[in-house]
């Protein structure tokens, strides 16, 4: 069985930071991400990264937000600084495994003004 649990996320002020984790089991993933989605918009991409390291930003997140990963440990991480209330969603991991593709339950980021 497929599982990816995240965790890490919570409340903080603007300008402060967080840090998601997603572990990953039952298979290995070529792309391991992060997506997002506020109350009353469409679910949007954060950042993915691939096996071999190769990464993608939103544009809104570039110069703010860190994604990394263990392939080891199947662990897929997300350092966010400089939290705008923008930023405010559940943010869902991500990962492509070999057939299909699957989805974390997401974890709650509330940045504050």
């Amino acid at each position: 069985q497929v599982q990816l649990v995240e965790s890490g996320g919570g409340l903080v002020q603007s300008g402060e930071s967080l840090r998601l984790s997603c572990a990953g089991s039952g298979t290995t993933f070529s792309v391991m991400g992060w997506y997002r989605q506020a109350p009353g918009k469409e679910r949007e991409l954060v950042a993915t990264i691939t096996s071999r390291a190769g990464t993608e930003y939103a544009g809104s997140v570039k110069d703010r937000f860190t994604i990394s990963r263990d392939n080891a440990r199947n662990m897929v991480y997300l350092q966010m600084n400089s939290l705008k209330p923008e930023d405010t969603a559940v943010y869902y991991c991500y990962a492509r495994g070999y057939r299909q593709s699957y989805w974390g339950q997401g974890t709650q980021v509330t940045v504050s003004s």
